[in-house]
């Protein structure tokens, strides 16, 4: 790693291996990224300024954070295994201390830590998964399997404005309470047949779905990279029942996991 005046180390991730190179004018605002290494394993790593980088130009910001996941995406081809870390990661000088001294003893006194995490991920890719439904589709198949429901249907269309008012109400007040039943049923469902195919998951927020579809359940799934034959039939499965889209996508780093 080149001397440098800069009083702060950015870290993108930490790698399997030691190899002392540089991998180029690859990171954040052309700096040189590096190779830290410390016994079997390494940091990579740029030198900057002891600050965290801040913009209200949110375009920058962007293309910052692109930068950091482009530069762990190449330390994890030339590597092969890597624990990302968070954008604007910086170890500094303090105490005496310059941010070399600082990231050493970090690195020494979180070895077994990071050589435990990095034996957990190595030969696996983090597969992103996002099943979601089609609400019109299962209104109408809980209505046609809920008999409590079918006769609200019906009995409805014979009361006259003002008693109907009260029994859409109802109505309605079941079948939200029947479709979290079954948003419930189902991802348990979904979830254990999944958990089968990979090593490990983690449970994502379900985002603002679109088409007038509602997402069920975002995980992101530790897997052996390349070889999700048997997680791509499960998945298959889970889009041919009706009223069900899958979004299935990845390898990437895993960064749900560390």
């Amino acid at each position: 790693m080149k001397t440098s005046s800069a009083q702060g180390i950015y870290l993108y991730c930490i790698v399997d291996g030691n190899k002392n190179v540089s991998l180029g004018d690859i990171g954040i605002d052309n700096s040189e990224v590096c190779v830290f290494p410390y016994q079997e394993i390494s940091a990579i790593v740029h030198n900057c300024e002891p600050y965290p980088y801040e913009s209200e130009d949110t375009e920058k910001v962007k293309n910052w954070v692109i930068t950091h996941q482009k530069v762990v995406d190449c330390a994890w081809q030339t590597f092969g295994t890597v624990l990302p870390l968070a954008f604007d990661t910086i170890v500094i000088a303090d105490e005496g201390a310059d941010p070399k001294e600082n990231m050493k003893k970090w690195l020494q006194k979180d070895y077994e830590k990071l050589k435990e995490k990095l034996n957990k991920v190595k030969g696996k890719a983090e597969y992103g998964v996002q099943v979601l439904w089609d609400p019109e589709v299962m209104v109408e198949r809980i209505a046609q399997d809920t008999p409590e429901i079918k006769n609200l249907r019906e009995e409805l269309k014979s009361k006259p404005s003002g008693t109907a008012y009260m029994y859409e109400q109802k109505l309605k007040n079941l079948l939200k309470k029947e479709m979290e039943k079954k948003a419930d049923e189902y991802f348990k469902d979904f979830y254990a047949r999944i958990k089968k195919e990979v090593f490990d998951i983690c449970i994502g927020k379900a985002k603002k779905g679109e088409d007038n579809l509602q997402m069920l359940m975002n995980l992101s799934c530790l897997a052996v990279k390349g070889n999700v034959k048997r997680l791509g039939l499960i998945l298959e499965e889970i889009e041919k029942e009706d009223g069900f889209v899958v979004r299935f996508t990845g390898p990437w780093p895993p960064y749900s996991f560390v």
